[in-house]
């Protein structure tokens, strides 16, 4: 049998990606009677049937699992915003790095679309960097960034996440040659991306990557998470701890918290700390939901 890893689902057939080529194949029927849920990203074994066409016979573990999107083994989610055309939603952002963070996976902010503002890109961009990401610039009409792009996403099963009309299948459409996913504009009734991308697919980079382009959105729940590991999805938080009053501290309410004072100073973005407390507030009322 031959290993390889699930790039779509379509119609009832999985398409098998493995170093002998692409496969066609259907499930055997044991992993239909249990079933088992195939998703993309499944590193799988084919039993090949000839000309293209075979079965799964099994699935092998997952390292990690996203479940929206239902993607599997996933190394990295790098969360594409725009510069402008849509404005930037840092809130959906901070969330989706919440998100991502509390998955145990790397992630990364592509902010494309650059060639629409003025050199250096938005001024929120530096906040994110200086609070640690990995932060690339982009834009697929004047080409910047893709090469630093393209070194980010090699050698991994990447997921390009954000909302619509970011340019996730145009940056794509500009990776891979003669891709020509379909793209959308901006609504001009809305002031947001149409929906373009339908379903989840993982896609062959020439540079020896995966990468899913998937349906675009703009809310996620958040995680099972406590109150206490809040703070910690929120990487500048971490210079400033020591100066809290108390051990534990939630840098909320408390009196001669470090992280405020750090706010009220400058040293972290307010955007961010008014963030962090709207989904602090978020996990304290899910908490008391099952006390």
């Amino acid at each position: 049998m031959i290993e390889g890893v699930v790039i779509k689902g379509y119609g009832g057939f999985y398409f098998v990606y493995t170093p002998e080529g692409l496969w066609r194949c259907s499930l055997r029927g044991r992993i239909r009677h249990r079933g088992e849920q195939v998703l993309v990203g499944d590193r799988v074994l084919v039993r090949p049937a000839g000309d293209g066409v075979g079965t799964v016979e099994e699935v092998l573990p997952r390292k990690t699992r996203l479940v929206r999107p239902p993607v599997a083994n996933v190394d990295q989610v790098v969360i594409v915003m725009a510069a402008a055309e849509p404005e930037a939603d840092l809130y959906l952002l901070d969330r989706l790095l919440v998100v991502v963070g509390a998955t145990g996976l790397e992630a990364a902010i592509c902010v494309n679309k650059v060639d629409l503002v003025a050199a250096g890109g938005p001024s929120w961009v530096e906040v994110y960097r200086r609070a640690a990401y990995s932060v690339v610039t982009t834009s697929t009409v004047t080409r910047t960034g893709l090469d630093r792009l393209v070194d980010l996403l090699a050698g991994k099963v990447s997921v390009l996440a954000g909302p619509s009309g970011v340019g996730k299948s145009s940056l794509l459409n500009a990776l891979v040659p003669g891709l020509a996913l379909k793209t959308g504009g901006i609504s001009r009734k809305l002031g947001r991306g149409r929906h373009v991308t339908r379903h989840v697919e993982l896609l062959v980079l020439p540079q020896h990557g995966l990468v899913a382009d998937t349906p675009g959105f703009s809310s996620l729940y958040l995680p099972a998470l406590k109150r206490e590991q809040v703070s910690e999805l929120f990487p500048e938080m971490e210079a400033h701890r020591g100066r809290c009053r108390f051990a534990v501290c939630l840098h909320y309410r408390e009196p001669e918290c470090g992280v405020r004072q750090a706010v009220a100073e400058g040293k972290i973005a307010p955007w961010r700390y008014e963030h962090y407390v709207r989904f602090l507030e978020e996990v304290m009322a899910e908490e008391r939901r099952y006390d």
